[in-house]
Order: C-alpha cells, then structure tokens, then sequence
C-alpha cells in the first residue's frame, strides 16, 4: 500500500520547498517578518485544500488545530497575515516557480508512470490551448490585456495558454508551466495567445530536451508560423484544420477526392453507427509560394443517416491505414485540455478565476501557478498513490473528498499527510 518514496506527498513538498528556498529575498532585511518559503508555502496550502478565500483561511489559522497542521504537514513556522502574503508574492517573477513544474515531471519520470502515456512511435500527445482566469471592469495591472466590446465597455484580463501531456486512455493530465498572455512595458501591441503558444514551445523545449512531443490544438494553431515554430523545436503535431480557416488546403482536398487520390476507410461498431476515416498525404496547407505541404485527414461518425459528428485535422505524421484511427484518437484528445485541465479548475474545487488578489506585479499570476501545482499534486496522486486512490474510490467525487480533508484538519492535528488519509480511509482504527 505504500507510494513510491520520490513520489510521495512529503517528497514532493520538499521539492516546492526546495524551489521556494531557491527564491532571491527582494525585502529588506530589517522589514522581514516572514520568509518567502513561508508565505508561498502558506498560500499553497490553501490552494491545496481548495480554500477560495484567504480571509476565511487565515481566519481558521489563528485556531491552534489549522495552525499546527499547517506546521505538520507544509512545514511553515512563520504564519503570515492575508495582506502581507499578497505583498510578497505580488512581488517575486513568476518564472521563479517554473522548475518545480519540471521537479514533478521529472518524478513521474522516474517511478515510470510516463511509459502508460506513449502514443505513436513513442510519442506523447501534448494538448494545448489558451483560457482566462481573471476579468475585470475596475481592477487591472500593467500586465492585464484591454479589451473593449462594440459598445465602448472597456475589461482587464489575464489568460495564460497551458500545455498538458495526455493520452486519450488516461483520466490524469500531466501539466507543464503555463505561458502568461501579458502585455510588456514598451510593447505597443497587445499580447495574443499565438504568440504566448510559440514561446511556449520554446520553453517545454528548453525543459525538456529529449522528449519526444506531438502539439495537439486547436484550429487557431494550423497556421503556417506556429507549425514552423513546432517544428524548429523538434516537435511533431496534430492540428484540427477547419474548412473555413484553409480553403486553399479544401479546395486541394476536393479536387484530389474527385480524382479519386482520397484514401478512404469505413468501420461500423456494434451500436451500428459508420465511422468514415478519410486521409491525404502531401497537400498544401495554404496558397503561398514557400508553404508547407502537410498531411490531411478527416473523421465523420454517421448513425442512421445523420452525420453526428465530423473534425479534420492536419499532420505531418505520414497518414496510413494502420495508424489513421490512433491519429484520430490523438486528435480528438484536444478536449481533455478543456475537460480535464481547465474545467477541474474552473469548476472542482480549484477556483481558478475566483479572485484572491490581483496587485500590482505578479500576484495574480503567482496564485495560478500555486493552485496549479496543486492540481498538479492531485494528479500525481491520482497516478501513484494507492490511498489517494481509495479514498477517492470511498467518497466518490473529488470535491467531497475534499469536504472531508478539509473538515478533518480543522479538528486533528496531524504528523503527516498518509495519516490524514489513513483516518479518513478507515476512521475505526484511530479510535
């Protein structure tokens, strides 16, 4: 019943710890009441037991129960007050968080939990996509992007774009360090969420030097400069490819249909439902002189007579009879970037557009990236670790899961974090 040590919760604390003792002291030494590692450690801790307001956490700190189990279990001996949490974390970059990201993959890595997540030739999917987490009439920062609507109003946002390694049989997802999409001092024009995704790229690359990716996303990424960008980063990809956004690549497509240069194949399931898988290699993906000739293919599921489904997609994995149904797997697993990445967050527990402070630097980014790792923790646990998976298996959904974490460490205090499942799994032997 035992984790693997490495990917333990106290392993895995002590690499956060680690990364959070690593981070240069911007105060003055006169004006320290707290250290950085117990600030970020103790705004952690609420984003790991999914507390959406720091008020009310703070308040239960005061309790000598929450208190100890914040000493226990994060090792914080300085406990600070909301306000002096969010003036320093406002205050530290937030690439500064950035290789803990790695330490986690890297854990992952080493127990061999990433072998289950191989697709084609070795390869691992990896979806990505952009999403918000904050919006605002009133509060901004120079950071924020400005958007105005037909009618002259006038919002702040910040989105990141996030990248997760997936595989369309598995729940978990394996995120990576998101990329904000944030304006800079001296940049004239806005900051966009292709531009984000490029640099992106370049970072899981920098990370992550000999991993073999597939870039799964959505139609705003088919675009011949960011395929270019995958590609110089020794990248492979899959990208939905609506007819819409390539009518040069659709009028390519249909000609060599009607010549009939389309390979095809047809599949029915035991619901009686038609699966059409249509590919093409070597086409065109736009009208230009220097274009990229990439490989084409289209999926449609047709039940009684009604085409309930359709996508396409272009690649420039060499599309065959033998791999055209993984590579429609692999495209269609876009959506757990949504499902299982943003929708967790927005939705089960993580609060991630809720609005635990904004400030003036990096303070909003820096409460994403700890509820972030948190989720990436979660995760971690959901892969490896047997009495994660029991109690989740005993109390059904996550959140009331975490009803009861919560509930529990507001009345015991306790040694550790198997403990804590320990008693929550079978209550009777504690007694």
């Amino acid at each position: 019943m035992h984790t693997k040590k490495h990917l333990s919760f106290g392993s895995l604390r002590k690499k956060l710890t680690g990364c959070l003792q690593g981070i240069s002291e911007h105060r003055q030494m006169k004006k320290i009441k707290h250290s950085i590692h117990d600030v970020f450690m103790s705004g952690y801790a609420m984003m790991y037991f999914q507390d959406p307001s720091i008020l009310q956490f703070q308040k239960r700190l005061e309790e000598g129960i929450h208190n100890n189990n914040l000493k226990t279990l994060f090792q914080v001996k300085s406990i600070p007050k909301d306000t002096q949490m969010k003036e320093v974390i406002d205050e530290v970059d937030s690439i500064e968080l950035e290789p803990v990201f790695k330490d986690f993959f890297m854990a992952i890595q080493r127990g061999k939990h990433l072998e289950q997540y191989r697709f084609l030739d070795g390869y691992y999917l990896t979806s990505m996509d952009g999403t918000g987490y904050f919006s605002s009439e009133k509060i901004s920062c120079p950071g924020c992007l400005r958007k105005e609507s037909k009618k002259g109003k006038v919002s702040y946002e910040h989105q990141i774009v996030q990248a997760a390694l997936m595989h369309p049989d598995m729940r978990q997802v394996i995120p990576f360090a998101p990329e904000a999409v944030k304006n800079t001092d001296g940049s004239e024009k806005q900051d966009c969420e292709i531009n984000a995704g490029k640099r992106l790229i370049k970072k899981i690359r920098e990370t992550h030097q000999r991993l073999k990716i597939i870039i799964v996303a959505d139609s705003l990424h088919s675009k011949q400069p960011f395929i270019e960008e995958v590609k110089a980063n020794r990248m492979r990809y899959i990208l939905v490819a609506k007819a819409e956004d390539h009518k040069i690549l659709m009028e390519w497509v249909n000609e060599q249909r009607q010549l009939k240069e389309v390979s095809s194949m047809k599949l029915k399931d035991k619901k009686g439902r038609l699966h059409v898988y249509e590919w093409i290699n070597e086409v065109p993906l736009n009208g230009n002189k220097d274009t990229l000739w990439i490989n084409y293919f289209e999926y449609r599921i047709i039940d009684k007579g009604k085409t309930t489904y359709r996508n396409s997609w272009v690649t420039d994995i060499n599309i065959n009879k033998g791999n055209v149904r993984e590579l429609v797997r692999g495209g269609r697993s876009r959506w757990k970037i949504e499902n299982e990445t943003f929708n967790t967050l927005k939705n089960q527990g993580y609060y991630i557009e809720h609005n635990y402070g904004h400030g003036k630097k990096n303070l909003s980014m820096n409460f994403f990236l700890l509820n972030l790792l948190a989720f990436f923790m979660h995760q971690i646990f959901e892969l490896t670790d047997i009495l994660y998976q029991q109690c989740r298996l005993k109390f059904g959904s996550k959140r009331n899961l975490w009803d009861h974490l919560r509930a529990s460490i507001h009345i015991l205090i306790f040694p550790d974090w198997e403990i804590l499942l320990r008693r929550l799994l079978k209550p009777s032997e504690f007694l």
